[in-house]
């Protein structure tokens, strides 16, 4: 794609996805697909040849953002995987987003732990200088053997050790888990492996989603060869709650507010660690009403 004037609008290719507290941030795409672009469950990038944009057609974007976006003081860099920019352009985008949508208060991106790891203390420390005050890394779950069914590429430790280095340069991190991913037969497993690695890396906030069945993906094929059985509604609260029970915060939130879940919850742990349990027994005695399958979505 050559150069462009900002009057055309912001430039969106592919399927463009972006956390839920980032729903009213100015969405900057910088890359399109996914840097790994293997995990077993995940079709978002299938068919996505990973590439870092032009940038002058990030510069365009940035500057339609300036006269259109005034509102809106949060940036998200899309898609899968900005953090694996090189530094100095990172910096760039990171120095243009600050030039020129000064009110702008703080900028998000995903990462996993290939691109972190790529990123010394000292250039992490350098990003959060100069704006990126939230990372999103999928961890999924504790468990190694489900990480490399599920192809994760990284293992439980290096992904405490990834987690704890963006915690140490001052950025502030959500980690995401998957619900459902381990099935039936390592369900617990899996909910108790995750809940104390997300309890050692200790993040600002913990979202659960509950992994979806997407056609044409390895999980898809499993799931149709019967090698992989999905728990139902009360399999998956009790591996909620599992998780939960063994999931220890020094100060953070813990939700599932994704729209992929049966009971959305959000608590500060670990005050109202409690206060979720009693909600998640509520709801498998038939207290709650949980969302129905219609309203869930990926």
């Amino acid at each position: 794609m050559g150069s462009t004037t900002e009057s055309e609008g912001m430039h969106y290719e592919g399927n463009c996805i972006r956390p839920p507290p980032e729903a009213y941030s100015i969405l900057l795409q910088v890359t399109v697909g996914c840097s790994h672009n293997k995990c077993t469950f995940c079709g978002t990038y299938k068919n996505e040849r990973f590439r870092i944009k032009d940038d002058d057609i990030i510069l365009s974007d940035i500057l339609f953002a300036s006269k259109h976006m005034k509102r809106q003081d949060q940036v998200f860099l899309m898609d899968g995987d900005a953090l694996i920019i090189p530094q100095k352009r990172l910096i760039w985008i990171l120095e243009s987003i600050q030039e020129h949508l000064p009110w702008v208060r703080r900028v998000g991106a995903y990462a996993n732990t290939k691109s972190i790891s790529m990123k010394s203390p000292r250039e992490l420390a350098e990003l959060r200088g100069n704006g990126l005050g939230m990372l999103y890394l999928g961890v999924e779950t504790g468990d190694d053997d489900i990480r490399k069914k599920i192809n994760k590429g990284s293992s439980a430790q290096h992904c405490l050790e990834m987690g704890k280095r963006v915690k140490n340069a001052g950025i502030k991190l959500t980690v995401t888990l998957l619900l459902g991913v381990a099935g039936k037969e390592k369900s617990l497993e899996h909910a108790r492996a995750t809940g104390e690695l997300i309890s050692a890396i200790d993040p600002d906030y913990a979202s659960a989603l509950t992994v979806m069945l997407i056609p044409g993906t390895p999980l898809w094929e499993e799931y149709e060869r019967g090698d992989f059985q999905m728990p139902d509604e009360r399999g998956l609260l009790i591996e909620m709650r599992e998780m939960i029970a063994h999931t220890n915060l020094s100060s953070g939130i813990f939700s599932s507010n994704h729209a992929s879940n049966y009971l959305p919850v959000r608590m500060q742990l670990p005050e109202g660690k409690q206060e979720i349990l009693d909600m998640i027994d509520a709801a498998l005695r038939g207290e709650i009403v949980l969302r129905p399958e219609w309203m869930r979505a990926f």
